[in-house]
């Protein structure tokens, strides 16, 4: 296994490791220069094109795996254009890996927050068809749409299932026996393998972390608008 290093702070839904950077890269400027250039690239890309280019880029995590999508992206900081797409993609692979829960936590705290519900704009009722429908729709509006509306949907998403979280931390029962939120390392937790206090804490943990990701978006989607995301 190759050794690690630099470890950039993960957005929300996003398990340990996957983020990483490895050792034996490109020299870190051509990676920041590589990183800012790509993103644009992409946007322009996006702009310019039709539904089936921008199809392609929503799964470019698909076709090409998250691991690379976050060599390039995750270690540049969260007011930077690469950066903010990076919590995009990073916020779709963390949906559609575990969309019932996520489903279940928006639905949670989705009357606790009725206005980010309406913003983030899931299709009533939220299943898992319909969390991962939405994490679609905001990557591909990223590029076809506004960005800033992209980016606000996202962080809504995020706010109003960081208080899903939290709700579900205070009644562990709501959530699937051996679910991965069972172990913070994404296994799967077996017999005895974790205790509701436990669960109760990983879930606080990710409800705080998600709920930074929104904040983190929101000010991507301000610097957008300014015309400072670069």
């Amino acid at each position: 296994m190759p050794e690690r290093r630099n470890r950039p702070r993960r957005p929300g839904l996003f398990e340990p490791g996957d983020a990483d950077l490895f050792v034996g890269g490109p020299d870190p400027a051509e990676l920041v220069q590589a990183a800012h250039a790509t993103a644009e690239a992409l946007v322009r890309h996006g702009r310019g094109g039709d539904d089936a280019v921008a199809a392609r880029l929503v799964a470019l995590a698909d076709e090409h795996g998250i691991d690379e999508v976050a060599l390039l992206w995750a270690a540049r900081p969260a007011d930077s254009l690469p950066g903010a797409l990076w919590r995009l993609y990073a916020l779709r692979a963390g949906i559609r890996r575990d969309s019932e829960l996520m489903a279940r936590a928006f639905d949670a705290g989705r009357h606790r927050a009725p206005v980010h519900e309406a913003v983030a704009g899931v299709a009533d009722p939220p299943g898992p068809a319909e969390v991962r429908a939405l994490a679609d729709a905001v990557l591909a509006g990223a590029f076809t749409g506004e960005l800033d509306v992209a980016l606000e949907r996202a962080a809504a998403f995020c706010r109003v299932v960081s208080i899903g979280w939290a709700l579900l931390a205070d009644d562990t029962d709501d959530v699937p026996p051996g679910h991965p939120a069972d172990d913070p390392a994404g296994g799967s937790a077996g017999g005895a393998a974790g205790s509701g206090d436990d669960l109760a804490g990983t879930l606080t943990r990710r409800a705080s972390d998600l709920l930074r990701t929104g904040t983190q978006l929101e000010s991507a989607a301000r610097r957008w608008r300014a015309g400072t995301l670069h």
